[in-house]
């Protein structure tokens, strides 16, 4: 994920936020007695049997591990690609910790074993076929009874890659960036689905242009999915089909959205701050309509950022509701409740907030196991991105990993466990799993902004009878932990 910066007054902003004070820090921060970092707080949090909640991070994939200096790590999804029981992850880093333009990223296999702790890294591709690869996604493509592998990459085009089956870890993946694709700006969140339920999948995916945001925001860029006929190892088997163009698209993601059955699509215009919906109308040839997404909080329009999103039915009322993220503020967030007409507005209810701290990873999950949906987030940082800045205080944006807890009713107070708080990290996306079957969710991330800590990892839920402190870090030396800001 990139997020383009500028330089005021010696700091570096995100684009969009120049109106927001919090951007920016000139205050005195309170002295680390009085706020101790996060991560050393005892933990309040508690299971729905009275056990304490902590967490531990255990190394997946990086430099120090296997030698390749991954950085800029973003997407990440799971999948049993060997098909020997146990879970394997695919990992994307786009390489920068300055964007320079240069086509060059990794592609990462992690295959898992019986222990969580011990996992087989293999490379599925780098270098210009991997350039600033973005996100990721898993689905048997062709038919064949192995999961296939699908990449987005800012730098630029879609790449796809098929399961050799036999010889899974050392044998050569065939692969293909289509024609279609090739040097087209910069591809991000791309998912397979089967929007006609006839067996084959079809491939969605938004392309935000220019890999400079600024340029990106000039013109508008197609959302699309990709129909293909044929061979998909054949890239001119793959044909596109424009759903809409906004400025800077930045989703795709297959849902359910309206429960008749079929995939329709949940599609977002960072540049213009809202989110649509795309109804699959069940036709044949695949054919969808447009829906505007109005949300509105105490009356007002509620701008949304859609780059990363996560669904469920809070309200129950049989329908699916969203969790999303305000636009262009990226620090507070909250669900949004589908009405009975899509017509009507959608009501915000907020969840809470991560001030000064910009969001960026979200996802529902039971994490207390009282069996409501509780949400997992991460931050974004906006300092150096390959060493700890000397200027930052707990009042700037930082790397935060953070747990809201589901009240008794979903429009009430939500609680916020902070887990750790960083000088540096961005954390993309989260894969709930039980790893280490214990009975409680764990978590599998990847880790950017922390050169030379970024990489992939996951987080061990610990659950004792007496508070302890509420992270463990997977390292001795670590990106500076921090405490909350000011008034926070």
């Amino acid at each position: 994920m990139k997020i383009y910066y500028k330089t005021i007054v010696g700091f570096l902003l995100p684009l969009g936020c120049l109106v927001l004070v919090s951007c920016t820090n000139q205050s005195t921060s309170p002295r680390v007695e009085d706020n101790p970092p996060v991560a050393s707080r005892k933990t309040e949090a508690t299971s729905v049997d009275g056990q304490f909640i902590s967490w531990k991070e255990h190394l997946i994939d990086g430099e120090e591990i296997s030698g390749v200096p991954l950085s800029g790590s973003d997407g990440i999804t799971m999948g049993d690609l060997d098909k020997d029981g146990y879970p394997d992850f695919v990992s994307v880093h786009e390489s920068d910790v300055e964007y320079d333009g240069v086509a060059d990223g990794y592609i990462r296999l992690a295959f898992g074993s019986a222990d969580p702790d011990q996992w087989e890294l293999v490379t599925l591709a780098m270098g210009p076929e991997a350039g600033a690869a973005e996100d990721t996604d898993i689905a048997d493509f062709n038919g064949d009874g192995w999961l296939d592998i699908i990449a987005a990459c800012e730098i630029e085009h879609i790449i796809y890659f098929q399961n050799p089956g036999n010889n899974i870890r050392d044998g050569k993946w065939e692969r293909v960036i289509p024609p279609i694709t090739a040097n087209r700006g910069s591809f991000i969140r791309v998912f397979f689905a089967d929007f006609n339920n006839d067996g084959k999948l079809e491939i969605a995916a938004p392309n935000k242009g220019d890999q400079s945001e600024v340029k990106a925001a000039e013109k508008n860029h197609p959302i699309s999915w990709f129909e293909i006929n044929g061979d998909p190892l054949d890239g001119d088997s793959w044909i596109e089909h424009e759903l809409t163009r906004v400025i800077v698209p930045e989703n795709s993601r297959p849902v359910d959205l309206d429960g008749d059955g079929d995939l329709d699509i949940l599609g977002a215009s960072r540049g213009e701050g809202r989110i649509m919906w795309f109804e699959n109308l069940g036709t044949d040839p695949i054919s969808f309509k447009e829906h505007a997404i109005n949300a509105m909080e105490d009356g007002a329009p509620y701008p949304i950022t859609g780059v990363n999103v996560d669904f469920y039915d809070f309200s129950q009322d049989g329908r699916l509701d969203i969790v999303v993220y305000q636009s262009p503020d990226k620090r507070k967030f909250g669900w949004i409740e589908q009405p009975d007409n899509f017509e009507k507005p959608w009501i915000v209810h907020p969840i809470g907030h991560t001030l000064p701290d910009m969001l960026i990873g979200v996802v529902v999950a039971d994490i207390n196991s009282d069996g409501n949906p509780d949400v997992m987030i991460g931050t974004y940082s906006g300092g150096p991105r390959d060493k700890d800045g000397e200027d930052l205080t707990v009042n700037d944006r930082l790397g935060r990993l953070t747990w809201f807890e589901h009240p008794e009713d979903a429009k009430g107070k939500w609680m916020r466990h902070d887990i750790s708080r960083r000088l540096r990290g961005m954390f993309d996306q989260f894969v709930p799993i039980d790893l280490d079957n214990d009975g409680d969710m764990d978590f599998a991330s990847t880790r950017g902004n922390s050169y030379p800590y970024d990489g992939v990892f996951w987080l061990e839920q610990i659950r004792t009878n007496e508070p302890t402190r509420r992270f463990t870090p997977a390292r001795e030396e670590e990106s500076r932990e921090m405490g909350l800001p000011t008034g926070r």
